[in-house]
């Protein structure tokens, strides 16, 4: 009997192989944010953002999408699929919200009009591209892939709303660039860049490889399209993701792990020493977003929702129950005693198999673990 992973979306938990005979396939996904459920008292919450007026936070559990009040309180499911959806950010009038959707492959762009409940897919590339931030004015949706550079390194684009072909705005050949904000006059852009945080922003404790800088990227430069650069954080010695402007242009935002534990900061964009925003000692503050009136930041801590307060400068749990029933399916089996094609290598040391219009591959005389090779919609 060969045991093959079978997953809806992401990736797929290995399964053993026995005795040929019949296929069975798991119709599961262990997506991170999944795994961090199992493992909790609770379920995970995470990657939240604001509405304009900071009157709503919409998150992620179970790789669905939610939404609750800003005070806490009773979170009902607003987009539920058998795919991971993530990164939701509300648009500047509060009418429409993007996320990033593995229903179509990697992950590509989304706009979901929160009136009619019509949903647009923007994005049409085979890499997984992930939304970084809205343009003040709501034409333009960014985010970061890296469909088009090397090493899997990632760049920076835009799309319109409208749709379109998305544009690169920082696609250093040579340099990681992503997390990009666009400043309120759409003239700079932040960034975070070099490292592999990008990928990484979940590593807790401090890597070489993981530091981030604070980049602006000034776009028209003297030459026709090319921006300009400039460093805004210090070169090397910590983790600075996820920048955030304040709605004057003065101040960016941002978390940081200069000290030790992951902590919200800001920085004068003018030039000037960084402002400790919140003192954790241990935890991790991931995913932070500020409202478009910047009075509130959210971010993931603790596997919970936490709102620091602009202005009082005081961070506080948000209180979040869960009612609804989530999309996302656990581990299924189902046993097929035909219906696959297996082709063995020229070598016969590998095995090929089709399998629900997908091609899978093991090891033809001991068995093991089955690969996935081909992941259509």
């Amino acid at each position: 009997m060969a045991t093959i992973p079978f997953p809806h979306s992401l990736g797929a938990v290995p399964r053993r192989l026995a005795v040929p005979a019949m296929l069975v396939l798991g119709t599961g996904i262990a997506h991170p944010a999944s795994r961090a459920l199992h493992a909790q008292t609770g379920p995970a919450l995470a990657e939240p953002a604001l509405s304009p007026d900071a009157r709503e936070i919409v998150f992620v559990s179970g790789a669905d999408l939610w939404t609750v009040p800003a005070t806490g309180g009773e979170a009902r499911l607003l987009v539920a699929h058998p795919a991971a959806e993530s990164r939701p950010l509300y648009s500047p009038d509060g009418r429409q919200l993007a996320f990033t959707s593995t229903r179509t492959g990697n992950g590509d762009v989304y706009l979901l009009d929160l009136g009619t409940g019509a949903l647009r897919r923007l994005t049409f590339d085979d890499a997984a591209e992930t939304v970084s931030a809205w343009s003040r004015d709501g034409r333009w949706l960014y985010f970061h892939s890296n469909a088009h550079d090397v090493a899997g390194m990632q760049d920076v684009f835009r799309v319109p709303i409208s749709g379109g072909t998305p544009m690169a705005v920082a696609a250093d050949r040579y340099a990681s660039e992503f997390f990009g904000a666009p400043s309120p006059d759409g003239r700079t852009l932040a960034i975070s860049a070099r490292g592999n945080a990008s990928g990484q922003w979940w590593r807790h404790g401090r890597s070489h490889l993981d530091e981030a800088e604070l980049w602006l990227v000034r776009l028209g430069g003297p030459a026709a399209n090319a921006p300009t650069y400039s460093r805004l954080s210090e070169d090397g010695g910590s983790k600075d993701l996820w920048p955030m402007w304040s709605p004057d242009g003065t101040t960016v935002f941002y978390m940081s792990d200069r000290t030790g534990p992951e902590n919200l900061w800001s920085r004068p964009v003018a030039g000037g020493a960084p402002t400790p925003l919140t003192r954790f000692r241990d935890g991790r503050v991931l995913w932070p977003q500020l409202a478009f009136d910047g009075s509130a930041i959210v971010f993931e801590r603790d596997f919970g929702v936490w709102r620091y307060d602009v202005r009082t400068r005081e961070a506080r749990a948000v209180p979040i129950t869960l009612r609804g029933l989530s999309a996302t399916r656990g581990v299924e089996r189902v046993t097929l005693s035909q219906g696959f094609a297996p082709d063995l290598s020229p070598d016969g040391k590998k095995l090929a198999l089709v399998a629900r219009g997908e091609l899978w591959a093991t090891d033809a005389r001991d068995g093991g673990d089955a690969v996935r090779l081909s992941r259509t919609s």
